[in-house]
């Protein structure tokens, strides 16, 4: 993830033990979805509920790009007990689980389907030596991406003329793109490394002014 791992406790001391529970779950959630930006998770004890017994209530976000938010929330039975609060905490995991798999699937789905509709961008300079490059978007703006940024350890299969998606953030450097992934290759229109290259083709797009 980009963004830290974040759990809070709310009316309830904080445990380790639940925490290792949480961390090794959301694990399990990174590695369904190497794209996951973030995760915040939080764990309270609802001691103004007007059901008796103070239920524990556990909720997960998680924030997907392009922009998606997922929120699991589950509330745990009238029993005030550690257990219950490991099988409700387990028990919104799943949920999150599944959604997040829907998600993954259905935009794994999209690209499949639509690929030219999800390209957003085109690597238009590479200097692979020292890590990053510049790619440029369908409006003509040029944009910096380092290899930490490129999904699934693709950066090596980046070359100008190749199609990509990516979302952007603001950096030290300025607007820089992030989750950078590889939609379209052109081996047709290869440059040498630090190279430029037209983004009229190899797409099929129209040529546009910038």
């Amino acid at each position: 993830m980009r963004t830290p791992l974040e759990i809070s406790f709310h009316g309830i001391s904080r445990s380790e033990s639940i925490e290792e529970i949480i961390r090794s779950d959301v694990a399990k959630l990174e590695r369904l979805c190497d794209r996951l930006i973030s995760c915040h998770v939080g764990v309270k004890l609802d001691q103004h509920s007007s059901v008796s017994g103070n239920p524990f209530r556990v909720r997960v976000e998680m924030r997907v790009p392009p922009g998606h938010t997922l929120v699991v929330t589950n509330t745990s039975g009238v029993k005030e007990a550690a257990d219950d609060l490991v099988t409700t905490v387990k028990n919104t995991f799943k949920s999150a689980h599944r959604r997040l798999r829907q998600l993954v699937e259905k935009q794994q789905g999209a690209m499949k389907s639509h690929p030219r509709q999800e390209i957003g961008g085109i690597i238009v300079k590479m200097f692979s030596r020292e890590g990053y490059g510049f790619l440029r978007s369908l409006d003509g703006e040029e944009i910096y991406f380092h290899q930490n940024s490129v999904v699934n350890d693709q950066f090596d299969q980046l070359d100008p003329g190749t199609g990509v998606s990516f979302t952007t953030e603001l950096g030290d450097k300025g607007l820089q793109a992030s989750s950078v992934q590889v939609i379209a290759k052109s081996p047709e229109h290869r440059a040498a490394e630090g190279g430029d290259v037209d983004i009229n083709s190899p797409l099929g797009w129209q040529r546009q002014k910038i």
